[in-house]
């Protein structure tokens, strides 16, 4: 080998300590600078010994990156100090999330150094770790656990959000199947819980961060479109503010501040995507912001005058103004939010709020501390009584109490009315049903119906806004499995799939006790295998239900009589011989595959299904999803169940491949709209049949006002085939649009 590439070799893989110690202790140092105006006595020793500490216990260890791992500690620190706004002992703790997980470090020697709080928090930090339950998910568990401790400290929630919020910024050197599965955890809980907590700017990070990964070309072709118009947006900007600049100037009270700032990438693709429109078509690409710093006293009236200003000046949009001033939101935010008429017949969204709001919004929970002001702080104190009162329920699988809390979450809120006028707070689309368990459980599970605005109305009645809402109950009355379709709220689920629990038990016994009569009758003695035996040939998932059927008259007990018995033992037929665990799916399918499906070569060793949700075909990004009964399902890593999947189930998730295969034709769908003009259906035959030589399955046309639109099923060999198809068709003239279904 020539020397001198032999030595750059060597030289690449040299550790520059001393460079490493600089960036170590200008980082450290940036931290203290953060955190030096909250600092009171003792604290900054305090801070110190925990980056000793921090230090020390992760010496030897280096990042996916190769960068040393103490820069992760220092990064989350500073995350919480600098964008939460949080004090001394969250950043002593952030200092220390990591150390009992990965280090000898124990929890009884940060208990000692840093007193009981600190080693509480520390202890909420530490991911659980052991056996799961594997009809849950381990990523449930854990983030369940996690919420246990909002009962005693909030702290360890926004501190877990700002791991995960670094662990995202440095993500590039990890796996792709890792990046995913984190990603979509994160966009699934993460992102929606920061919003809850009124974190908007680390909401709106999370998101974009997980489409960077989830939806790569989309990211980048939003941030690319970004940069080119940037230019344009802001002469544009300048042009709206000007005229209320001089007006704010003339007759504003206190100072103030006007700026535009551009909206997040992740919600200008929700926005692409719900209302079907390119990015050139999003008219709100950014939001006009005016902040004003007055006493809390004029803090409403001032807000109302700039409102005024705005209006004056540009047509509103009388269906978007957003009072939440008056009644802020759930997570504390108030603002006033209106759509104006802008220069170039183009709509622009202004928002207006005091300093303090700004801070609120930005810095979420952590600034309630600093403005402790009754109505937004108790809605928070509400909100978490609720998650409290979801986790003592012992019943609830950690999946459903996941998805329950999710609802809580992301869902913008109503306001309604009791009878005596007092005020409650609902998530938009909540019922009579979600209202009645809101006042109390007892009324919720007794309720019949109800009056809103005086007319009587069902149980699956959907309330507004400023709704009146009494409820009618009956002790004859009880939840049934149908009320769950009616209602939203993580609060009344719970309390239904309680109730219906405790009520499968009681007839489960009764089942039970048939069941047992029946086997007497037989001359079998019962025993738990036998029963095992007999819950699997009824294709029940556990004994409970098959117990439960069985007193519902779902399972017959003359069904059992024609059954074989050998002593007693039941004598299943061939196909039921043997159940075959997920656990045994990994490992005899996969491991000898080494983790890797590739499509076409493996074929014949594994037994795999493409998901109707999302219809992938070679070239996409997919992913292997390990289910109990029908092998492994194909998913594109964009389909809407996606997202939940490798958040919930990541011990099932396995790593895809496609191999070339021109001999697979595979099942595909576009949508296609354009001007009707005569012939169009046939040149649109032409290209698909003629030219391109492919296979439709079926073609459907609706023409309205001189505009079509349709929808064609194809079958194509990849994405390359659909890709090129798809620009020939969008070349034709009179076509509008072109996508895939």
């Amino acid at each position: 080998m020539d020397h001198s590439l032999a030595q750059s070799m060597t030289q690449t893989i040299v550790i520059d300590r001393e460079a490493e110690n600089k960036e170590i202790l200008k980082q450290y140092r940036h931290l203290l600078k953060v955190i030096d105006p909250m600092l009171q006595k003792g604290d900054k020793q305090q801070i110190r010994a925990a980056f000793e500490m921090s230090m020390e216990a992760h010496k030897d260890m280096r990042r996916k990156s190769g960068e040393p791992y103490i820069l992760h500690p220092l990064a989350v620190a500073q995350i919480v100090a600098e964008e939460m706004g949080l004090g001394p002992t969250s950043v002593v703790c952030a200092l220390l999330h990591d150390v009992v997980e990965d280090t000898e470090v124990t929890l009884e020697e940060i208990g000692k150094e840093f007193g009981a709080q600190v080693a509480k928090i520390v202890d909420g930090l530490t991911k659980i770790s052991g056996v799961f339950d594997l009809s849950s998910s381990e990523q449930a568990e854990n983030f369940r656990k996690l919420l246990l401790t909002l009962t005693d400290d909030v702290r360890v929630i926004l501190i877990k959000i700002a791991d995960r919020l670094h662990n995202m910024r440095t993500m590039d050197f990890m796996p792709r199947h890792k990046q995913l599965k984190i990603a979509s955890e994160t966009s699934y809980l993460y992102a929606p819980l920061a919003h809850r907590l009124g974190l908007y700017q680390i909401k709106s990070e999370l998101e974009d961060l997980s489409m960077k990964y989830t939806e790569t070309d989309a990211y980048r072709m939003i941030a690319q479109r970004l940069n080119e118009t940037k230019r344009e947006r802001t002469r544009y900007i300048n042009e709206f503010i000007k005229p209320l600049k001089d007006r704010l100037d003339r007759e504003m009270v206190g100072k103030f501040k006007i700026y535009g700032r551009p909206k997040s990438i992740h919600s200008i693709w929700n926005k692409m995507k719900t209302k079907g429109v390119t990015f050139e078509e999003v008219y709100d690409l950014f939001a006009i912001r005016v902040l004003v710093d007055v006493p809390p006293e004029l803090e409403k009236s001032e807000c109302w005058k700039v409102y005024s200003i705005v209006t004056d000046s540009y047509r509103p949009n009388p269906s978007r103004l957003r009072d939440w001033i008056s009644t802020p939101k759930a997570n504390g935010y108030e603002a006033l939010h209106t759509t104006v008429m802008g220069p170039k017949g183009r709509w622009v969204e202004v928002q207006v709020r005091t300093e303090r709001m700004n801070e609120i919004a930005e810095k979420g929970y952590a600034a309630h501390w600093k403005y402790k002001e009754g109505s937004a702080d108790n809605a928070l104190d509400e909100w978490l009584e609720r998650i409290r009162e979801m986790l003592n329920n012992p019943d609830s699988n950690a999946l459903d109490f996941i998805n329950d809390f999710k609802l809580n979450l992301f869902q913008d809120e109503i306001y309604v009315f009791t009878p005596k006028g007092d005020l409650r707070m609902l998530p938009n689309g909540a019922t009579t049903l979600d209202f009645a368990f809101e006042i109390h459980s007892d009324i919720g599970s007794t309720c019949i119906g109800a009056k809103v605005n005086h007319k009587l109305v069902p149980l699956s009645h959907k309330l507004a806004n400023g709704d009146q809402v009494e409820i009618i109950t009956s002790k004859k009355q009880k939840p049934n499995e149908d009320w769950l379709t009616y209602v939203t709220t993580g609060k009344a689920k719970s309390k239904i799939k309680a109730s219906l629990k405790e009520e499968k038990k009681l007839l489960a016994a009764q089942g039970k006790e048939m069941l047992n009569r029946k086997l007497r009758h037989l001359k079998l003695h019962t025993n738990t295998s036998l029963v095992q035996d007999l819950s699997v040939y009824f294709k029940m998932p556990s004994t409970l239900d098959f117990y439960y059927n069985i007193a519902v008259k779902k399972i017959a007990l003359k069904d059992i009589e024609k059954l074989q018995f050998s002593g007693t033992k039941l004598i299943l037929p061939k196909e039921q011989e043997r159940k075959i665990s997920i656990e045994e799916t990994v490992k005899n399918t996969l491991q000898k595959n080494a983790e890797l499906l590739i499509f076409g070569e493996n074929a014949d060793k594994i037994d795999y299904k493409f998901a109707n949700c999302c219809n992938p075909i070679p070239g996409d990004d997919v992913f292997g999803f390990i289910t109990v009964s029908e092998g492994i399902k194909i998913h594109k890593t964009n389909c809407p169940n996606a997202v939940q999947l490798m958040s919930n189930y990541g011990y099932r998730i396995v790593k895809t491949k496609w191999t070339k295969s021109h001999e697979l034709s595979f099942l595909t769908e576009i949508k296609i709209s354009g001007i009707d003009d005569l012939g169009v259906m046939n040149k649109i035959t032409n290209i698909i049949s003629g030219e391109l030589k492919l296979n439709m399955r079926s073609i459907s046309i609706e023409s309205h006002d001189g505009i079509f639109e349709g929808v064609i099923n194809i079958f194509v060999n990849d994405t390359e085939q659909l890709e090129d198809l798809m620009a020939q068709l969008q070349r034709m003239d009179g076509i509008l649009s072109v996508s895939r279904v």
